[in-house]
């Protein structure tokens, strides 16, 4: 699912060329940024929201299942008062961000994010957010309700007051089926493939996979593998309010002429069935 990108995902079959083409070595987390993610783009979406809800300026961000912390990275680049936490129970993202992305900060950059290796269930610290994000449907891993009810909780806990609780959603009856979506980047020589395997209607339990395939060469299968539990917005809501969020925002992605998805998120209170759908479900202490 290209969520960040903010493309609507098509399906396309490609010849490719019959020449190897001279690439240089194979990087996942490279493919993935330039597949899944826009980070400069979410962190001015952050910061937009927040001034629209409050007509004021966030300062703290805390970015949660952050992997290559890139959110923290472009957060403290819009202002000389901005500050990031992120937090990951992986140390190899981790460790890739801080060299590929932290590394072309500035000094007073880095020295305003702290990256904690860690879980996120059981992190605390001593600074409040006035925003957390969970990205990327991160928190789809947890699949009792019980246990989405305590991120919640402990979400609450650490946002400031006025703090802005931000997830990624998707569905529709597209993701209700096995199914793969090819996107060809051309200009970058590669293909990016978002393979939904299966899913179980009894409990909504669904494995994704992300694939490659490089210009010249074989697909890379499973570079990225997910095991979740779809949640709708209506369960969302539900489990938001219970812990405390006293209102609850749907920004919606609207659609082009041609009904793709374009990039432009919008507060709705009711919106169209489609067979695939991506939002915002924001939770508003």
């Amino acid at each position: 699912m290209s969520r960040s990108k903010r493309k609507k995902t098509r399906h396309f079959v490609r010849q490719q060329p019959r020449k190897p083409i001279d690439l240089p070595p194979f990087d996942k987390y490279w493919h993935y940024m330039e597949s899944v993610q826009a980070p400069e783009v979410d962190a001015e979406f952050f910061e937009k929201v927040y001034r629209r809800i409050h007509q004021l300026e966030p300062k703290v961000l805390q970015e949660d299942f952050c992997g290559t912390h890139a959110v923290c990275c472009e957060w403290v680049k819009r202002h000389e008062s901005y500050r990031a936490v992120g937090v990951d129970i992986d140390p190899e993202p981790i460790q890739y961000g801080a060299e590929h992305y932290q590394s072309q900060l500035q000094q007073d950059q880095c020295d305003r994010i702290q990256i904690v290796e860690g879980d996120v269930l059981q992190h605390t610290h001593s600074v409040s957010a006035d925003i957390v994000v969970a990205l990327n449907f991160s928190y789809f891993c947890f699949k009792e309700r019980s246990i989405l009810k305590n991120y919640f909780t402990k979400t609450y806990e650490r946002l400031a007051p006025r703090g802005l609780f931000f997830m990624d959603c998707f569905g529709g009856s597209k993701c209700s089926e096995p199914n793969e979506e090819e996107t060809e980047h051309a200009d970058l020589k590669f293909s990016y493939f978002w393979d939904q395997k299966q899913f179980d209607p009894i409990n909504n339990a669904s494995q994704f996979a992300i694939h490659f395939k490089r210009y010249g060469e074989d697909k890379r299968e499973d570079v990225f593998t997910y095991n979740w539990r779809m949640w709708s917005i209506a369960e969302l809501r539900d489990l938001l309010e219970e812990v405390g969020f006293k209102r609850v925002h749907v920004y919606w992605e609207m659609h082009d002429e041609d009904g793709d998805g374009n990039g432009e998120y919008e507060p709705v209170t009711q919106a169209e069935d489609c067979e695939a759908w991506v939002a915002y479900v924001i939770g508003e202490k």
